[in-house]
């Protein structure tokens, strides 16, 4: 029924390239653990748990025998009952115990929304002992205090932890002292930068519960992590045991990697995959079938769940209010709002970021759809495990968008099916990264070198003497200490966003309608640029980026808008190179990239035509980060037969296909990532493409491309190979990221050289 639903009986059966197929799984159960209170496990099975299952129960035990432990399960594999069980035991062990002597738990989250949900489920435990409290920027002062002086389970968040937690930890001293299990959810979600950033924050939580005598246990949680064991243990710096065998029932369900079809009349345009994504939600909400479908930017969710609601508003009126949008950005009352009606089943379809992608509890859906590659397998596979978590058979659906990686994942089906996640890159030992948590370590408590190389790594001491000599930090005899009167955490951002949200106000009534990063704002709230809230469309009339405010007004639109920006790159520094045997080079090393928005260009809602183009004059943002780039000299360019004029055509398309293919190796998405190419670059000298790490200080992408740099680029060139098309289009060559509008691209010139260039 549901094949038949998104097909529409067949009508649209063609636009499918591949089904897989997933039997059902039977449970396997184990027995309650003995060292487990009567108390407990009646409190447990109220919640439905009649008996655990096998990994849960190998978890459990691991955890209370003291070691280090991940747990990487499938989606719904009821992963937390590996954690809760020993962190409930001990809550109920201590429930007459002095507060002072009552063993804590930190209980970590990447997002607010999955840490409110798993606390919903353990205030209602009926069990004596559990005190749960959240501590997160959506915590009123007054549930902060209480959490702080009575609780003993504590929800919060890395960017809580960094930048309250941490540095005020003596009036947290009665947690620190007790501190007995740490709980890192959804792990998998630190990776990069970001998860470079949480790493270095975890060993400071350590350090300062070293502090008062505690060692806590440390558990992670993820259905989608590579090798766990290694994976974990270099997230922690400590050894972790890994549950990876999955004895959760599993019921039966289908995937379909699906192409949209060429637009008629035009010679190798696609449907969007919003348009396709529209078709099939309008027939499953009619259906009453529920359904979630996940989208990359925030314009697209407001954009798929309005065209969704415009649909059913002609079919089936009433059904209009059961079709919403989340994402991030909105308030958090609007945010636990739309939570509360997905849990509930008042939202029957929901258009979302991955922010809904991780273990919050919304059992019940039928459908998801995956508008366009989410960036990584691990993301896909954490998107399609939201449906059957009721036991129902379930359809997951990725629908390509017009995007070189897109159609070449479900054209090439075993890169979905049968490949192991990516590892998740994290490089805590990034000088960039490690300096500002140096800093908040030496804040919290005077540094010694003993103490750089214990929870920080060898290069750590080298790093704290350069901050010394830099005067952030004061070197006495007892260690290094923080020279500053400012707070050290605020010097850091973890997000890498910037440090700050600029604030999305309604001019005309003074309503905080979100927010968007400090970083991203000359991007997408420059004056001019539609932006839509909840079915809402606004434009922005002011950008004050010292005041980190955009003022916007209703506006009646039927279009949308993109930023044209101009970008140059410049190598300061070589980490490593290697000659190919054609006579390139590739390297990767430091570099300094400089972006202004200049203009922004209106496209037509539907059509895509350009209508206009308006300029802009925004401050130029400068980012030190790290490349991988390839030099081809003039002997190869002439044996491509690539003439001067063609030249800045066939690199541009080369970077742009180049970047589309790079996540497949590297575990990032597009967006992590940017690029440059020049028919002669300065500090080279030659036809150069670069790809770069789109956070400060890099984020291990860039090196990854460079390990993996042949067989990356032969994947680039057979997915321009590939393509239809005749001068290049969307899925081999052209870029919905390009800041000069796709120009100039020339892709059979592109072909040559990268055949040139692999030899």
């Amino acid at each position: 029924m549901l094949i038949d639903l998104v097909t529409a009986f067949g009508e649209r059966a063609d636009r499918v390239t591949h089904a897989r197929s997933f039997p059902a799984r039977e449970a396997q159960f184990a027995d309650w653990p003995e060292w487990v209170s009567p108390e407990v496990v009646h409190a447990w099975q109220v919640t439905g748990i009649e008996r655990p299952w096998q990994h849960q129960v190998e978890a459990a035990q691991r955890v209370w025998k003291n070691d280090d432990v991940v747990i990487a399960t499938g989606t719904a594999s009821g992963k937390s009952l590996g954690f809760w069980l020993p962190v409930t035991q001990a809550a109920f062990e201590c429930r007459d115990a002095l507060p002072t002597k009552v063993a804590t738990t930190l209980y970590i989250s990447p997002t607010k929304a999955l840490g409110h949900d798993q606390l919903s489920k353990l205030v209602s435990l009926p069990l004596q002992g559990v005190r749960a409290g959240s501590f997160d920027g959506d915590t009123s002062e007054a549930d902060r205090q209480w959490a702080q002086q009575h609780g003993n389970i504590i929800f919060t968040n890395p960017d809580m932890l960094h930048r309250s937690i941490l540095p005020g930890h003596e009036r947290f001293r009665r947690w620190f002292k007790n501190l007995r299990f740490v709980v890192v959810d959804e792990a998998h979600r630190y990776r990069g930068v970001f998860g470079s950033h949480v790493a270095l924050v975890l060993r400071r939580l350590l350090r300062v519960a070293a502090l008062y005598g505690a060692r806590p246990v440390v558990v992670g949680a993820s259905a989608t992590m590579a090798d766990p064991a290694s994976a974990f243990g270099r997230f922690t710096g400590r050894e972790a045991y890994a549950v990876t065998e999955d004895t959760s029932p599993k019921a039966a369900g289908t995937f379909l990697l699906w192409e949209p079809p060429l637009v008629a009349g035009e010679e190798a345009q696609r449907r969007s995959t919003i348009s396709e994504a529209t078709s099939m939600l309008v027939d499953t909400t009619c259906a009453g079938v529920r359904s979630i479908a996940f989208i990359a930017s925030r314009a697209g969710v407001e954009a798929l769940a309005d065209s969704v609601r415009s649909q059913v508003e002609r079919i089936a009126p009433e059904l209009t209010t059961s079709v919403a949008a989340y994402r991030g950005g909105y308030l958090p009352e609007e945010r636990r709002a739309l939570e509360t009606g997905l849990r509930g089943g008042k939202l029957r379809t929901v258009a979302s970021t991955s922010a809904l992608e991780l273990g919050i509890d919304i059992s019940g859906l039928d459908v998801v759809v995956i508008a366009g590659w989410p960036g990584t397998l691990a993301s896909l596979w954490q998107q399609a495990g939201r449906a059957g978590r009721a036991g129902n058979e379930w359809l997951a659906v990725l629908i390509a968008r017009d995007d070189p990686l897109d159609t070449f994942v479900v054209h090439n089906p075993e890169h979905v099916f049968d490949a192991p996640v990516e590892a998740g890159v994290i490089h805590p030992e990034n000088p960039y990264v490690v300096a500002g948590h140096l800093l908040a370590a030496a804040a919290e408590e005077p540094l010694t070198e003993d103490d750089c190389r214990l929870w920080f790594g060898e290069r750590a001491v080298e790093v704290a003497r350069e901050l010394a000599e830099a005067k952030y930090l004061r070197a006495r005899p007892t260690g290094w200490f923080w020279a500053k009167a400012e707070s050290a955490a605020a010097l850091t951002d973890i997000r890498g966003s910037g440090g700050a949200q600029v604030r999305l106000v309604d001019q005309a009534t003074g309503m905080l309608l979100g927010t968007v990063d400090d970083a991203a704002a000359p991007r997408q709230s420059f004056p001019g640029a539609v932006y839509v809230h909840q079915g809402e469309t606004f434009s922005v009339l002011e950008l004050d980026l010292a005041e980190r405010v955009a003022l916007v007004a209703p506006a009646t639109v039927d279009y949308t808008t993109q930023a044209r920006s101009v970008t140059e790159i410049r190598v300061v520094g070589t980490d490593g190179s290697r000659g190919l045997p054609s006579g390139c080079r590739v390297f990767h090393g430091a570099v300094e990239v400089t972006t202004q928005v200049t203009g922004y260009i209106m496209r037509q809602n539907g059509t895509g035509v350009v209508l206009g183009e308006r300029p802009l004059d925004l401050p130029a943002q400068t980012l030190r980060t790290h490349a991988v780039w390839w030099t081809a000299p003039d002997s190869v360019v002439d044996d491509a037969e690539v003439v001067a004029g063609d030249l800045p055509g066939a690199v541009h398309a080369a970077e742009h296909a180049s970047i589309g293919l790079l996540p497949l190796f590297a575990g990032c998405d597009r967006w992590d990532i940017g690029g440059v190419s020049t028919a002669r670059h300065a500090d080279t000298g030659q036809a150069t493409v670069f790809v770069y790490d789109g956070q400060s200080g890099g984020a291990g992408f860039a090196e990854r491309g460079f390990e993996v740099f042949g067989e990356w680029q032969q994947a680039t060139l057979d997915a321009i190979d590939a393509c239809e098309c005749v001068a290049g289009c969307p899925s081999c060559v052209q870029s919905p990221k390009c800041g000069n509008g796709n120009e100039p691209l020339d892709k059979d010139a592109a072909l040559r050289l990268l055949r040139e260039v692999l030899g």
